[in-house]
């Protein structure tokens, strides 16, 4: 499917309800990035890790579209209704970040970041995956949903990220990573009724999805710190790298998790954050939330939960 097309099928999921039955609800939201925020808002203006945050940006529209194609074309040999109805939650999720992650990139090229490299690159890189097998494809979509889930849990709990970057940027990496956790298991769902080779097919992931897109993120990164004229800023640089890869740095505490993704009985949900979700729905969408004045949808989304 092309990518408009795809899109547009996006799009129409976004529009539906039935994930919010299954606990998967699409959200419709409205952020709006003031231009007058500092360009580099994350780790006390360290351009290094800003720029790393820019990169995941320009990872997220063509990434989920993949992540969405890989899961979509398998559902119709789903037949547990609660999974189908997860699986139109995680499409009309994911299209919304899309949206929301393009707005966003929109406000990074307004402040000097040349988006278009990395929006090439990351295309290559999945340009790459979309040669494998579907169902290795789908195997790979589980990694990175798996990757991204604690990815979204550090962006919750870490509380050097959530004091050193920007609160109102904060808002779209909050709802972004609460969306994250509960749909984190959707894809693997899928990928395990479906696949024939499942735990194979999940063992080789890692390793494609690392040789695929880690040389396009490294490059990328790269090319943001120089187009910004920041390539000799090196002590500003070597408290960037200890921010994301310290003793205590973000994505420090990521990594070490990444190989339980390999054990023969992984499931998602093993990594219990259930007591997270729900703190963060309150603080962003319960009474007086942090994000009720941008969720267009709330009403609608409230009288299809009620319905299950």
């Amino acid at each position: 499917m092309n990518t408009n097309a795809l899109r547009e099928a996006m799009d129409a999921e976004a529009r539906k309800l039935n994930g919010a039955r299954a606990g998967v609800p699409v959200r419709h939201m409205d952020f709006v990035h003031p231009a007058e925020k500092p360009r580099f808002f994350f780790y006390d203006q360290n351009p290094l890790a800003t720029s790393l945050f820019a990169v995941f940006s320009a990872i997220f529209p063509p990434g989920e579209r993949f992540f969405v194609e890989s899961v979509r074309r398998f559902r119709d040999q789903l037949t547990d209704e609660t999974l189908r109805a997860k699986v139109s939650g995680f499409i009309g999720q994911e299209s919304i970040h899309g949206r929301e992650h393009e707005r966003l990139n929109e406000w990074f090229v307004a402040h000097g970041f040349d988006m278009a490299m990395p929006d090439r690159m990351i295309r290559f890189s999945l340009g790459l995956l979309e040669r494998l097998p579907a169902s290795q494809q789908l195997a790979c979509t589980t990694f990175m949903e798996h990757f991204t889930a604690h990815l979204a849990e550090a962006w919750l709990t870490d509380t050097r990220f959530r004091t050193g970057a920007d609160p109102e940027m904060l808002r779209l990496w909050s709802w972004h990573a609460l969306e994250e956790l509960e749909h984190k298991e959707v894809a693997f769902d899928v990928h395990r009724e479906v696949s024939r080779h499942e735990h194979l097919e999940r063992v080789l992931a890692g390793p494609l999805v690392i040789a695929a897109l880690f040389p396009g993120i490294a490059f990328s990164l790269v090319w943001l710190v120089v187009k910004q004229g920041e390539a000799f800023s090196i002590r500003e640089h070597l408290r960037g790298l200890g921010a994301l890869l310290g003793r205590k740095g973000f994505l420090t505490n990521i990594l070490p998790k990444m190989p339980a993704f390999m054990k023969t009985r992984f499931h998602p949900d093993e990594h219990d954050t259930r007591a997270i979700e729900k703190e963060w729905r309150e603080r962003l969408f319960g009474a007086g939330g942090e994000l009720n004045a941008m969720f267009r949808n709330r009403e609608a989304v409230e009288r299809a939960a009620a319905s299950a």
